[in-house]
């Protein structure tokens, strides 16, 4: 069982959706607990993985791999290390989530809503456990059919245009990718997909140079970040509940994950090279999201700004290039996921109510929503990063690691969590407190049965990571060490050998801590 329990995680969730494709669309209730049950065995079979991964006996979980097509060398294979472990977690997390948090709010469609949403969770899920970069890619593309039905069918009144514009900048990231990836296959002698093999080939250093920028662009537009990040706040906003909450819990990590698991391992030398350059725009994202969501008007599109913002983050720790920041940097992608993913949620349930994201159209709702008004205080403070809390362990570990390399982008980067907690704790103040400014905000009803039983477990991880960390640092770092021994040394020589292009400069890699 434990040989394929990957592809039955994977693949449940298609198995739901063929199950509601049989169902009459007119019987909604049961379709909702079909979706809803199919996504809970699903998050019930992905549990055993973090007992079955132990990085002490094998840096890998993986499968037997099965030929696909032959003839190009494509394999179906699958499996998770520390990086795709605690993501494809999330995933699953999430999804049973987001069935319950649309039980009320989508009422159109609501047969093909669901079962684009498994059909998502399907194609991410297979996009963070393939080791074929054929297969990758195949996931990679599939994520973005649902995604746009999910934003332009049910989204709101500019749904199209949103829709659109987060398809096209996917899409020519994408054809991006592909060239490099068949660039980088056609170098191979054996002409195979095989991703660990992919990794152990040491390519030329031009070879590395343009198929990294062009991996590197498809990531960074799906992180995004600065200045490819202006297709994101439309496609919140115009995003159902929902669909904003796997938008920035699971999608935008595609890209994170995607730095990780190959453009900085497949090319290491061109990674080294342009380290600097994808850490100050790390900073840039940074300071500007910050910024700009101070300004906002909208809940919704403050927080998604706020996502560009803490995405910096994981950023910087990713290219700073030793074990304390990348931990932190793939535990803050779980982190961001849960933060945000709560906070839209909980925006969700305001505009359920109110048919408002206007901040000015509120104030002291916390007078009639009292416990609504204490989740949203406490899962602010884990997005700011308060100690105790997630998102404090994996800021704290990226500015920790990241001032050994870079120590004055890394305080320019810190100005961030002080504006972090100046736009929130402003937000929060206009919305919870203050006398009643409307009327209608006199009879908002608090949380329900239903909103505390998608809320609470949130609230519960966020408390555990920011008390216990360990928990998740320990599955991590031995793949860490692993990714970042191998890095610096095929770095090293080819980065020896490389033509810098005009005006450039090769960095040494930064100090390696061990995290224990």
């Amino acid at each position: 069982m434990a040989h394929r329990l990957i592809s039955l995680v994977i693949f449940s969730p298609l198995a739901a959706a063929a199950v509601l494709l049989a169902l009459p669309k007119a019987r909604e209730e049961l379709l909702r607990c079909v979706a809803l049950a199919g996504s809970l065995a699903t998050f019930a079979l992905s549990l055993p993985l973090y007992w079955l991964y132990q990085p002490a006996n094998d840096l890998w979980l993986t499968e037997p791999a099965a030929a696909w097509i032959p003839s190009w060398g494509v394999n179906y294979a699958v499996g998770i290390d520390g990086f795709s472990l605690f993501l494809v977690l999330l995933t699953t997390f999430l999804t049973p989530l987001c069935v319950l948090s649309s039980w009320r709010c989508i009422k159109d469609r609501v047969k093909a809503y669901l079962i684009s949403f498994l059909l998502l969770e399907t194609a991410m899920l297979g996009t963070l456990c393939a080791l074929d970069v054929f297969l990758f890619y195949v996931f990679w593309e599939a994520m973005l059919v649902p995604m746009y039905l999910i934003i332009g069918v049910w989204g709101g009144p500019r749904r199209i245009y949103a829709a659109v514009k987060f398809f096209l900048y996917t899409m020519f990231g994408s054809v991006l990718m592909l060239v490099a990836i068949l660039a980088t296959y056609f170098q191979l002698p054996d002409r195979t997909f095989d991703l660990l093999a992919w990794t152990q080939h040491g390519f030329a250093p031009q070879v590395q140079f343009w198929c990294f920028l062009a991996f590197a662009l498809a990531f960074a537009i799906k992180v995004p970040m600065w200045p490819l990040h202006t297709w994101l706040p439309d496609a919140h906003v115009e995003a159902p509940t929902a669909g904003s909450v796997i938008l920035a819990g699971v999608l935008l990590k595609m890209g994170t994950y995607g730095f990780v698991r190959f453009a900085i391992p497949l090319y290491p030398a061109a990674a080294l090279q342009l380290a600097p350059v994808f850490g100050v725009l790390a900073v840039i994202g940074i300071v500007y999201g910050a910024l700009v969501a101070m300004m906002q008007h909208d809940v919704k599109k403050l927080v998604a700004y706020s996502s560009v913002s803490h995405l910096g983050f994981v950023m910087l720790g990713m290219f700073a290039g030793n074990a304390l920041s990348v931990s932190g940097s793939v535990l803050q992608m779980v982190n961001h996921g849960l933060s945000t993913g709560a906070l839209f949620l909980l925006v969700g349930i305001l505009y359920e109510r109110r048919h408002t994201r206007m901040i000015a159209d509120f104030g002291g709702v916390a007078r009639t929503m009292p416990a609504f008004a204490a989740l949203f205080v406490i899962v602010t403070l884990s997005s700011i990063g308060l100690p105790g809390t997630n998102g404090f362990v994996g800021e704290f570990l990226v500015l920790l690691g990241s001032f050994g390399r870079w120590r004055a982008l890394t305080v320019v980067a810190a100005t961030g969590v002080i504006l972090s907690a100046a736009y929130m704790l402003w937000m929060v103040q206009r919305v919870f407190f203050g006398p009643i400014a409307h009327e209608e905000n006199q009879n908002l009803t608090d949380l329900n049965a239903r909103e505390w039983l998608y809320l609470l477990p949130i609230v519960a991880l966020v408390f555990w990571i920011g008390v216990y960390p360990q928990a998740f640092l320990r599955k991590i770092e031995p793949s860490i060490d692993q990714w970042l021994t191998a890095f610096h040394a095929a770095a090293k020589p080819a980065a020896a050998n490389a033509l810098p292009a005009a005006g450039a400069t090769v960095a040494a890699p930064g100090p390696v801590f061990v995290v224990k």
